[in-house]
């Protein structure tokens, strides 16, 4: 990866008043409301930071953030709205379906979205030990939500949705957290990322996002494919 890119989404006939309460009081008791991208020219002093029970579809100023990472927590949590939507109501049977024999579950990708983004706390937010992050799971489980493959396989079957929408919280919840005690120049610092080219903060966090966007698009496709 040589650029980091952001082509805006196209929001067809998506209004906040379709999810369920059980959807809004997820999102609001996990702090899910926010945005993310380098917008320059914005007055952020006339804009309202989002508070609950307003449009997560309205990317902007977050209370607690400074401007460039209020746009990126606005674009982590409406991307996380879109995966909670894609998993609302999933049987154990629905979570624990495989397409195939190399295929992953929907449970397993979901714990795989909460182990890229611990992936990126431990890269990425200085002084902060794995021990810190195991938000109560073992160092063998975080290893196959990582690799997925056989060890996923394995590892995240049986467990109910509930399992995985709380880690999914928990990670999410401690990244939050983390984001308010950081500044906008900290997203730009410069790094190694990608392809060992330079990369920043800011793209990285991005690709967190991009990243729960991919597995979106398969846990769809599991969906349909369930008998």
């Amino acid at each position: 990866m040589t650029e980091c890119f952001y082509i805006p989404l196209k929001l067809k006939n998506m209004k906040l008043a379709e999810t369920t309460n059980n959807r809004r009081d997820f999102i609001r008791t996990s702090g899910l409301l926010g945005a993310g991208l380098l917008m320059p020219g914005i007055n952020f002093a006339a804009t309202t930071p989002i508070s609950d029970g307003e449009n997560i579809h309205q990317f902007g100023k977050r209370e607690g953030y400074t401007n460039q990472i209020s746009f990126l927590v606005s674009m982590m949590d409406w991307m996380r709205w879109v995966v909670l939507g894609s998993v609302e109501g999933l049987s154990q049977k629905d979570i624990d379906f495989l397409l195939d024999e190399k295929s992953n579950s929907v449970g397993a990708m979901l714990m795989h979205l909460a182990g890229t983004e611990r992936y990126y706390q431990i890269k990425t937010l200085s002084g902060i030990s794995k021990s810190d992050l195991s938000f109560g799971v073992s160092g063998a489980e975080w290893d196959a939500a990582s690799s997925l493959g056989d060890k996923g396989r394995q590892m995240f079957k049986g467990k109910p949705l509930s399992y995985y929408l709380d880690k999914l919280a928990e990670v999410r919840g401690f990244s939050l957290k983390e984001l308010k005690n950081r500044e906008d120049n900290w997203l730009m610092e410069s790094t190694k990322g990608f392809d060992g080219q330079l990369t920043n903060n800011y793209c990285k966090w991005f690709h967190v996002v991009e990243h729960e966007s991919n597995h979106n698009g398969q846990i769809k496709f599991l969906k349909s494919r369930v008998s």
